[in-house]
């Protein structure tokens, strides 16, 4: 026996409170349905419209069906929970949240999951994992050349499962996975530190999300949502420093600047790290005041994930100063820390004049 499935139209507590507001104001209402019917589209109401997944968005057939939703007897459902958009004639739903969705040149931090033919593929928190190519690092030594076979064997003494790294979305595939490459010296193989990770909504994208910040710890924020609390190098303090702020500082013939005179050139010192860059030892002379600051950052970036704030360089340090009342640090992730840490780092942008 076949069985009948039956669709039940259901009306969602959001609806049902959007009732009661078109009761209180019958006016607005009125005035919106004007200016939908003049778009051709009747019966259609504008503004922010929170669904859930089966709940109906339009009876109106004239939409065309987008992200988020699906079409059934002339009615529009939604298939996720979010907001509704509505462009033009299209209509969609933006879900509350989702996996990252890589773009172009974003900046993200990855775990390694597979070791490949000529290729690793990297964990980056989305829908697919990443493939980045054997092509696309830079070897020990800075050496650019062609890769070879014994390259391809030697792989996994490169980068092997369960190692991070940061990089750079090189190109998008049809399919929506992402191609990466590591050429720049401030992408590789992630050590001497801590991995913490936050939804990626709560990463605000900016021009650089490699930053240095007080008590010689460097923060790495992945647009993924994937972070990197570690010691301060001396890359990272070389690529802070002003390029003519040193007395003394000559241009070589590559174009590199010497930082002071009795430092190496930026050009030498990647040269002499990058015979390092695959090293799978953290560096012994990190000392336990520097590993207490770096689960500190990681707590304070845990409590503004909590409060969901946004993540940024600056919003960190202030919430990084605010935690410096709590000397214990496992008590920063306490559920009243937490929510007075959020409220401390509000007060302050509100104090600075932000639009928080």
């Amino acid at each position: 026996m076949s069985e009948v499935i039956t669709v039940v139209r259901r009306k969602g507590a959001f609806q049902q409170f959007g009732e009661i507001v078109e009761k209180l104001d019958e006016e607005d209402v009125d005035i919106e349905m004007t200016e939908a019917s003049e778009s051709g589209l009747e019966g259609e109401k504008s503004g922010l419209q929170v669904v859930t997944p089966g709940e109906l968005v339009s009876e109106n057939p004239g939409w065309m069906r987008g992200h988020g939703t699906y079409f059934l007897d002339n009615m529009t459902y939604s298939s996720v929970a979010g907001t509704v958009s509505k462009v033009n004639r299209l209509l969609s739903v933006i879900p509350l949240k989702s996996r990252y969705s890589p773009e172009t040149g974003d900046h993200i931090v990855g775990r390694i999951a597979e070791v490949g033919n000529k290729r690793w593929r990297v964990d980056i928190g989305g829908r697919q994992h990443a493939v980045l190519m054997l092509g696309s690092v830079n070897l020990p030594g800075g050496i650019l050349r062609r890769k070879s076979e014994s390259d391809e064997l030697q792989m996994r003494s490169f980068l092997k499962e369960g190692d991070l790294l940061n990089a750079e979305v090189q190109s998008l595939f049809q399919d929506g996975s992402a191609s990466l490459h590591t050429r720049s010296l401030k992408y590789g193989k992630l050590r001497d530190g801590m991995f913490c990770q936050v939804p990626s909504s709560l990463i605000v994208r900016s021009k650089n999300h490699t930053h240095n910040l007080p008590g010689s710890v460097t923060v790495v924020l992945g647009v993924n949502g994937f972070i990197w609390l570690r010691k301060t190098s001396k890359m990272d303090s070389a690529r802070d420093a002003p390029s003519g702020a040193s007395m003394g500082s000559t241009g070589g013939p590559t174009g590199a600047k010497s930082l002071r005179a009795d430092t190496v050139s930026i050009t030498r010192l990647e040269e002499e790290s990058s015979w390092q860059i695959y090293s799978d030892q953290n560096d012994p002379s990190i000392t336990s005041s520097i590993r207490q600051t770096i689960c500190r950052y990681a707590n304070v970036i845990k409590a503004l994930a909590y409060c969901e704030i946004g993540i940024t360089q600056e919003r960190i340090v202030s919430a990084y100063e605010a935690s410096m009342a709590y000397s214990a640090v496992g008590s920063l992730i306490e559920r009243e820390v937490m929510e007075s840490l959020g409220d401390d780092v509000l007060n302050a942008e509100k104090m600075r004049g932000s639009p928080f």
